[in-house]
Order: structure tokens, then sequence, then C-alpha cells
């Protein structure tokens, strides 16, 4: 694959600037991590990165302004690229909604669009549903919406099932979860810059944030962590358990990613569970609501009400969206002023009915049930939120600015 033969020549260049450091570059790191924590890949990362990328500034041929506050809605790349496009285009330019979220990498691993260049490492992975991206970036720029490119990371079936030893096996095949779908190893670098390549090529296009999402390991595993073969890269030799070493790896992605993006002058924004808040750290699947946190832009908590349990006191959160959504803002705002330089907070809402959860359990949702959303938050001081409907169909009539 050409993707392969060029992470080669670049894992050769890594390996060949890790050994020119000089030793007391590295003690000098040493002496920064705090006592009983290991160092970092990406403490020592920092280090080998040179001064010039700082001073390096990308520009594209666009020019956004970032808006009030991002009020947006999702797209599929099949959306963004079809005729629906134009339809929630004008939608947003008749509401108060300015900006969209549109996949770049989906949630199978399909690149969403055809690369210009031919020798593109991700050519062979690409799709054409969106045939005419710079056409789609300058509608946007017209019309002053905000674009958001949707990056997937760590849940890909197609990068499983070409790089095996860069995921999950179980007994010679690769695992796969309930619904089908596969996930790489957040442990192994070389899927962590797979994936920092396809943010950078959508910087370069124009976007003006990367989003990265299922930025974890796959859920409940810490119950199959030791039935899966896999490999733990440079976590293997630090002393700390299984839970911290994925909290690590999951946090020094996040990082390594704003870093390697700087130069590109995008925001960098993580989709992350809304029950991580809740607490100190998700076990499983190695996320840290704070960790996280400190090293991005904005989050986005998914606080789908249909997605939680009885949490907050609140029995049936699906029939109650304003007050799961309150309760919600209200802890995340205590939990993100713990911290020096808090992000941005934009969670997701629900603008569809989640029927699955059965009779009695679920409401119908339309204008009520998304406004209650939005009040909520704005009660709260939170003023950007996204919409997220999976097949971008859209409650009219919302007052998306309260």
């Amino acid at each position: 694959m050409k993707f392969l033969n060029k992470m080669l020549i670049s894992s050769v260049a890594l390996a060949s600037s890790l050994t020119a450091i000089n030793p007391s570059v590295l003690a000098e790191t040493d002496s920064k991590v705090k006592s009983g924590h290991q160092t970092s890949q990406l403490a020592l990362t920092k280090k080998v990165l040179p001064d010039k990328m700082d001073r390096f500034k990308y520009e594209t041929n666009f020019t956004f302004k970032y808006p009030d506050a991002v009020r947006g809605i999702y797209l599929t790349g099949n959306s963004a690229g079809g005729q629906k496009f134009d339809k929630l285009l004008n939608y947003v330019e008749q509401t108060e909604l300015n900006a969209m979220v549109i996949d770049i990498k989906d949630d199978w691993g399909n690149i969403t669009y055809t690369p210009e260049d031919p020798d593109s490492p991700y050519a062979d992975i690409a799709k054409n549903y969106i045939s005419e991206p710079v056409e789609m970036l300058s509608k946007l720029e017209e019309k002053q919406v905000y674009p958001i490119a949707r990056v997937v990371v760590f849940k890909d079936s197609i990068l499983s099932k070409q790089k095996p030893e860069w995921s999950f096996v179980d007994n010679g095949e690769i695992w796969k979860n309930g619904r089908g779908e596969s996930f790489v190893n957040p442990f192994m670098k070389e899927v962590w810059d797979y994936n920092i390549g396809v943010a950078i090529e959508a910087a370069k296009m124009g976007f003006q944030e990367i989003q990265f999402d299922y930025v974890r390991f796959p859920e409940g595993f810490e119950k199959r962590e030791d039935s899966l073969k896999y490999s733990m890269g440079e976590y293997k030799g630090t002393s700390t358990n299984h839970t911290q070493k994925r909290v690590q790896a999951v946090t020094d992605f996040v990082a390594y990613a704003r870093e390697k993006l700087k130069p590109y002058d995008v925001k960098v924004s993580v989709d992350i569970f809304g029950y991580a808040a809740t607490l100190p750290e998700a076990p499983g699947i190695g996320q840290n609501f704070s960790k996280i946190s400190e090293n991005v832009d904005v989050i986005s908590s998914m606080i789908y009400p249909s997605h939680w349990t009885s949490y907050f006191g609140i029995t049936k959160p699906d029939l109650e969206p304003y007050k799961l959504v309150s309760a919600y803002a209200k802890l995340e705002k205590e939990k993100l002023g713990e911290l020096k330089t808090p992000p941005t907070s934009r969670p997701w809402l629900q603008d569809f009915t989640a029927a699955y959860l059965g009779k009695g359990n679920y409401l119908k949702y339309g204008k009520s049930e998304v406004q209650a959303q939005i009040d909520a938050l704005n009660k709260n001081g939170v003023n950007e939120y996204l919409l997220w409907n999976a097949a971008n169909n859209y409650t009219q009539g919302v007052d998306y600015k309260p």
C-alpha cells in the first residue's frame, strides 16, 4: 500500500531523530514529569519536533470568521456531496444555525472525498461521496457557515483489515463488536500518524476545525483486554496498570494531534462520552474528561438524553431532556472550572427519536424536545452546541438562539 510505504519512511526518519537527541535533553524531560508517573511518549515527541514548525503557518484560500457561538448540525459524506447539501445549507442560512460538522473520515474508515493527488496515501480508501470538496467549502465561505471536519479515529474497520497488527486479534481473526465494527489500537503511534495525516489534509483543504471522534478503546475493553492479542507499543514497559496505560495513550494522542496541527491554524475538538465527566476516568475506553479537555480547544460531550441510564436521579432520562441536560451542564461547568485553561464547551444534543428504548422509555423528539435541550444549556451559560441526526433530518421551527 502507498500509505504503508510512506509510513515506513516516516518511521525511519523518526527513529533517526530520536537517536540524535542529547542525553541531557532526555534527563531534562524526565525531571519535568511528576513523581510516580512515567515519561509519556508526547513529552519526548515535543523535544523532537523542530522549532521551525511553530513558525510555519499554512494558509488556505478561504476566509472564515468564528461565529458568535457555534450552533451546528452533522452531515455525512453522502449528504455533504449530494443534493441534500444545498437544502441543509439553505436551512442553516435561514436560521440561527451557523456551522456544519462534515464527515471526512467516516465510521468505517473511508475517506469521503477523492484526493487531488493520485499519489496520496489515502487514495485507495477514498470514496467519492464529496466529489467537489473545494466547491462545497466555497459555498460555506460565501454563507459564512463554519466548517468542521469530523475524523473518526480508532473505530476503523478498513484499516483493521489492512493492518491486523495495528488492531485487536481474537483467535486469529480481527475482533469485531456486536455491530460488526472493528477498532484500531490507540497504543500504536502508527495509527496516530495515519489519522493525523487525514486531519492535516482536511486543514489544508480549508476546514477551520478538526473534530476527532471515537478517541477511545472499544466499549467494554476491560472485559476482553486479556483475551485479545494486541501490541502496547511504547506503553508496554511502563509500570502503571492497564487502565492507566489506556488513559495515557488516549490523552497522549490528543495532545500529539493538537501539536501536529498547530502549523495549520485550526482548532481541535474531541467528542467524548457524556458519562466520562461523571467519573474520575472511564476505565475500559481510556477517556479521562479532564485530561482530554486540557489538550483541546473544544470539548464536545455527547449528552443525548437517550444515552443515559438513571443518572442525576432521573429514572428515564429520555423523557426529561431539559432536566438531564441542565444537570449535566452544571456538572461539566464544575469540572471545567478546575482546569487552568478550560476548552470551549460545545455538547452534542439529540435531534432523533430513540424508539429502541422501548415503549414508555422514550419520547418522539420534535421541536419541544430539541428546544428543551438548547434552553437547558443556555440557562447554564453554555451557548455552543451541535445537533445529531444520523440521517441528517433536522427538526424545524426551533429557536436555535434563545
